[in-house]
């Protein structure tokens, strides 16, 4: 004859069932809390130095105006921004160093639209600009302006495309990054202007190569093109970019001409992609302030650069188009480039 149970027996699942059921609570709990302690994080945020990297050396355009934001946002912060050059790959190297980079706020990158032309040329890159960051704001934008030297017979972009057409052995253009050389190609597609490339290694060297002589035209930005246009050392033909330039009224833009080329450049701000949302929403509104400030209009009129400040969700609208536009530019062009 079987023996009763232990009454023991009895307590054990029992004490086991309400053991997982207090588990339980204690896990709902947490869930229910980590809004709020998300909240309460981006409330204390920045509790120590955050880190700006640009993919660049000192002293170019990216660098000055990651610099001029990071000046802002310390002020407004009060703590350290801190900007750090790791310059590399055409900016790979220091994109790549941010994706990877906790995502908590305290590492961010100031990137140009090269973020999306590498995306566009590079069959394999070590991040996809859309997967591995949060788009916080468009801080900086800047057309391109088409130039010749100014003694050239070329006064016009229908005279450049004839010149082209005419002479396709002797017709190239100075860019110096794949920015500038797909903006041209583009340029080169809706004209069917044929031109050759030549690389330099800064928009500086670009310009003074049009203004040396040695290539046709260049496209540039409006930093190193500005003084030598307001010189006479070149002719500005058109600017790529939806509008007429402040400083120069009287150039048409290439839309208003009948080649609808827009080349306008930008600078943007972002964290990795897992950055917890109230704080990127903090950084995003910071950024937006700071780009309205006068006197950081001032400086980037300065640098012939517009101020922008876009919210986060128009910028991420920007970039992905920007990929799809340039990756078909690159694509109809066969430019392809290697790590």
């Amino acid at each position: 004859m079987e023996s009763p149970p232990h009454p023991g027996h009895r307590s054990a699942p029992r004490r086991r069932d309400a053991m997982k059921i207090h588990r339980l609570l204690i896990v709902v709990a947490a869930l229910a809390a980590g809004p709020a302690f998300a909240q309460d994080d981006a409330a204390k945020y920045p509790t120590r130095s955050i880190r700006i990297i640009v993919g660049f050396a000192a002293g170019g355009g990216n660098d000055i105006i990651a610099r001029i934001f990071a000046e802002k946002l310390a002020a407004d912060l009060g703590q350290p921004v801190v900007v750090e050059n790791k310059p590399g790959a055409g900016a790979i190297v220091g994109t790549e160093y941010v994706a990877r980079a906790t995502p908590d706020g305290y590492t961010l990158l100031v990137g140009p639209t090269g973020m999306t032309v590498n995306q566009a040329i590079y069959a394999k890159l070590p991040y996809e600009s859309t997967r591995d960051f949060v788009a916080l704001s468009e801080l900086a934008a800047f057309p391109t302006i088409l130039v010749v030297n100014a003694s050239s017979s070329i006064k016009s972009v229908a005279d450049l495309t004839a010149y082209a057409k005419a002479n396709p052995d002797k017709a190239n253009y100075a860019s110096a990054s794949a920015s500038f050389q797909l903006v041209t190609e583009l340029f080169k597609q809706k004209t069917g202007a044929p031109m050759q490339q030549i690389p330099y290694k800064s928009a500086t060297e670009a310009v003074m190569a049009v203004v040396s002589g040695q290539v046709t035209t260049a496209f540039v930005d409006a930093g190193p093109a500005s003084p030598q246009i307001k010189a006479g050392t070149v002719r500005a033909l058109a600017v790529a970019a939806p509008v007429r330039m402040a400083d120069f009224p009287e150039v048409p833009t290439l839309k208003e001409i009948g080649t609808d080329v827009d080349g306008r450049l930008w600078t943007g701000a972002f964290a990795p992609k897992a950055t917890p949302p109230a704080i990127a929403k903090k950084l995003e509104d910071e950024f937006v302030k700071i780009a309205k400030m006068p006197d950081v209009v001032a400086r980037l009129k300065a640098l012939g650069v517009d101020a922008v400040g876009s919210s986060a969700e128009a910028f991420s609208r920007l970039v992905a188009a920007d990929i799809a536009r340039w990756a078909e530019v690159a694509k109809s062009a066969n430019i392809k480039a290697e790590p």
